[in-house]
């Protein structure tokens, strides 16, 4: 019997796979046995370490999503480069902290740009790729909680994570039968560079621990094992749907 979870002979973009979320996505889609392309502005020294010492294979694809004009170019390029792309994981974000009534317009776009419209314009690039070569494929966005709540002083980053949900659904409803998967998991409060800040505050950290009904801050690995599900076989007919994996926040 096949393994339905299993990754072999696939190749996987993951982009903001330098640390964090997007990493811990990168390592586990390896070790299902995808080829990995691990797209970001920083260095990807670590996340190529750990997939080559675990025998996976990995290329470096150094990229700015923020500027928005080059995001297409880009993935038609690696397509070119290495070889059809069966999964596209949109990690990559960026988060910027102020009350509403000082945000400023370009905190505003800046955190837009790379959390929503890159989001976009990536997609639309591989949807195109995948048309046009008559092949299937799975597109897993990364949501948050800011999918489903308000939070506080961060503006721009629920906007961009309210959209994106919206964004799931409506390339699921156009391309789900066109043989497109389109998910997102939404991650609870994860140990990564973004929450650093109230990792950081004793008491924002106590309250939010008080919610979480498993105790604890989730990592990025956490995150990893459902981006493998919702790529395999075995999500073939999840389409539309936007995964907390919260430690059960959302429940409680």
């Amino acid at each position: 019997m096949s393994n339905p979870f299993s990754l072999e002979g696939r190749r996987a973009m993951v982009t903001g796979a330098n640390t964090g979320i997007g990493q811990g996505i990168a390592i586990s889609l390896a070790a299902a046995g995808a080829e990995v392309l691990a797209v970001g502005r920083s260095s990807m020294a670590e996340t190529e370490d750990a997939i080559r010492g675990a025998g996976g294979k990995v290329w470096a694809i150094k990229a700015d999503l923020g500027k928005t004009a080059t995001v297409a170019p880009m993935l038609d390029a690696a397509w070119s480069d290495h070889g059809p792309i069966d999964i596209l994981v949109n990690n990559a974000g960026i988060i910027r902290r102020a009350a509403a009534i000082d945000f400023t317009e370009t905190d505003w776009d800046d955190v837009l740009d790379v959390n929503l419209k890159s989001v976009f314009l990536l997609s639309q690039a591989f949807a195109r790729q995948v048309f046009a070569a008559g092949r299937s494929g799975k597109i897993v966005n990364i949501a948050s909680l800011m999918s489903f709540q308000g939070g506080i002083r961060i503006l721009s980053y629920t906007a961009a994570k309210s959209g994106l949900a919206g964004l799931t659904r409506i390339l699921a409803n156009e391309w789900a039968g066109k043989g497109i998967n389109v998910n997102a998991i939404a991650p609870g409060y994860i140990v990564t560079n973004n929450t650093e800040a109230l990792r950081n505050d004793p008491e924002r950290t106590a309250d939010i621990l008080k919610r979480i009904p498993a105790g604890r801050w989730g990592s990025p690995q956490d995150i990893g094992g459902t981006a493998v599900y919702l790529a395999s076989d075995a999500a073939n007919y999840v389409h539309g749907a936007i995964l907390p994996v919260d430690g059960g926040w959302l429940a409680r």
